[in-house]
């Protein structure tokens, strides 16, 4: 079974749409109070979690047409994401140890679809 463009679109889509669940989610965390109330009112939170729910679909639409064995390692694609939105969003720093992190998921990725070719 090869997996269609598509199916790595929407995967693809679904890790971007997650890493923007860890930001807000982030967001939520620096203004948590651990009582039901204050959960339920913390709009930072509650966006977090809507966005990773959402992503889901994206990711369930992906991969009922694709090999699991080629979409799921796409997700971590969403690692290098949110490394830039920290970077952006909250001013952490790139180091050495990270940039290194990256490039083995990105070859990692590029290796493992080498079995969709």
């Amino acid at each position: 079974m090869r997996t269609p463009a598509s199916s790595i679109i929407l995967v693809l889509f679904s890790s971007f749409i997650g890493s923007f669940g860890a930001v807000f989610l982030k967001l939520g965390a620096e203004h948590l109070h651990l009582n039901i109330k204050a959960l339920l009112t913390n709009y930072w939170l509650v966006i977090g979690i809507f966005l990773y729910v959402f992503s889901s679909v994206f990711y369930m639409m992906g991969i009922s047409q694709g090999e699991l064995t080629i979409l799921f390692p796409m997700v971590s694609i969403g690692y290098i994401w949110a490394l830039l939105w920290a970077r952006i969003f909250f001013k952490e720093m790139f180091t050495t140890a990270k940039i290194a992190g990256l490039a083995l998921i990105i070859l990692g990725v590029a290796v493992i679809n080498l079995g969709n070719a």
